[in-house]
């Protein structure tokens, strides 16, 4: 009965100060939320409360479980040891993640608000926080499964005999991974060199779409028809690309129409300024419209329309080429361009001489006088 008994008193007493630590520390941090609402960090804390019980339950049976004296702990203690320290230290890790998140997260909230009036700086930290998340993540991952790996005695003698070999397999892991550690420099650049940022319209490979995520390896670009492009970290420090929220997001709309010569132009101008005034996209700043060249059959004609945004200036720019070319078409169908289906029909042949003949006749008269001029002079 006791092999019994004390193993059930020690897990079940782990277990009640386990959930005892974490319904006060949630109480407090809820206390603490609810008084200081500027600070979202105490909110952000109160995720952290799983992998706090995972911890110090682990910590207690660690400390508890070789005093029960059962029959059971006896036989397997190495075993149970081995097992409980195993997670610990991923709890530990997990809740060392959790508190870092939550400290990067409440510190970018605080600045975006802060910040409201500047987009493109909070993508910037937005954008650099992201990636500090993933760095710290990955370096108490990597710690947490070395020291994992170091409490088992046969790992401890592999690591002593690969310490010997290190400068060998430093130089083989670079050259294997050099694509790899390739992306990581250029993930850390990219983060914080301003080069691209969360939320960005860039133009990649002819694609235009927003910058989605950003993480050490690859970065994704979601399209503007829902896709996602999947690109290495790499190639936007390699490669030219176009940020068109780089240095504001203010945009200017271009639209060209190709018209006959024939187009009411100063009547065009016209329609466009009530288009652009009634257009919630147009922010304001400017529009003009112009002819930029002109072919043997048609006129180029450009409006050109500033919006505050990539987007904005889409949508302006489609809604400008809908309504003008429904304008031209009902009130000024000559404008559109037309394409001739038939063969040009041949000048009569009496036209065409008529045409001739007063040039064979300046011809002649001039060549008579020419006679009469050199017959003067030999008199």
């Amino acid at each position: 009965m006791e092999d019994v008994l004390r193993p059930l008193v020690v897990i079940g007493g782990s277990l009640a100060i386990t959930l005892f630590i974490g319904w006060a520390v949630d109480w407090l941090l809820r206390r603490v939320d609810a008084r200081h609402p500027e600070t979202p960090l105490w909110g952000h804390l109160r995720r952290c409360r799983l992998p706090l019980q995972v911890t110090v339950c682990t910590a207690l049976l660690s400390g508890s479980y070789d005093k029960t004296e059962a029959r059971v702990v006896q036989e397997h203690g190495s075993a149970i040891g081995q097992l409980l320290a195993l997670v610990l230290i991923a709890a530990t890790a997990w809740l060392m993640v959790r508190v870092s998140s939550a400290v990067v997260e409440s510190s970018y909230f605080r600045y975006a608000s802060s910040s409201a009036h500047d987009p493109a700086r909070v993508r910037r930290v937005r954008t650099q926080v992201t990636l500090i998340q993933r760095v710290v993540a990955a370096i108490v991952g990597v710690v947490a499964a070395s020291a994992m790996l170091l409490t088992f005695p046969t790992m401890r003698t592999v690591g002593t005999s690969m310490l010997a070999s290190a400068g060998i397999l430093g130089v083989v892991a670079g050259v294997a991974a050099q694509s790899t550690l390739g992306n990581l420099f250029a993930g850390l650049q990219i983060a914080f060199g301003d080069m691209v940022r969360i939320g960005d319209t860039v133009v990649v490979d002819g694609e235009w779409g927003t910058v989605e995520e950003i993480t050490l390896t690859f970065l994704s670009v979601r399209t503007w028809d829902e896709r996602r492009i999947t690109m290495p970290v790499s190639y936007f420090t390699n490669k030219p690309f176009e940020n068109w929220s780089r240095g504001g997001t203010q945009k200017v709309a271009t639209v060209y129409f190709h018209l006959d010569h024939t187009a009411p132009i100063e009547e065009m101008r016209e329609h466009l300024r009530e288009i652009v005034r009634k257009s919630p996209a147009w922010d304001g700043r400017d529009w003009s419209l112009v002819v930029t060249d002109t072919t043997p059959s048609t006129i180029m004609v450009r409006a050109l329309i500033t919006a505050r945004d990539p987007d904005d200036a889409w949508t302006v720019r489609c809604e400008v080429r809908e309504k003008m070319i429904t304008w031209l078409r009902d009130a000024h169908p000559y404008a559109l361009p037309r394409i001739a289906t038939a063969p040009a029909v041949q000048a009569p042949q009496a036209l065409l001489e008529s045409e001739r003949r007063p040039e064979r006749h300046d011809h002649f008269a001039r060549f008579e006088d020419g006679l009469r001029k050199d017959s003067s002079r030999s008199r």
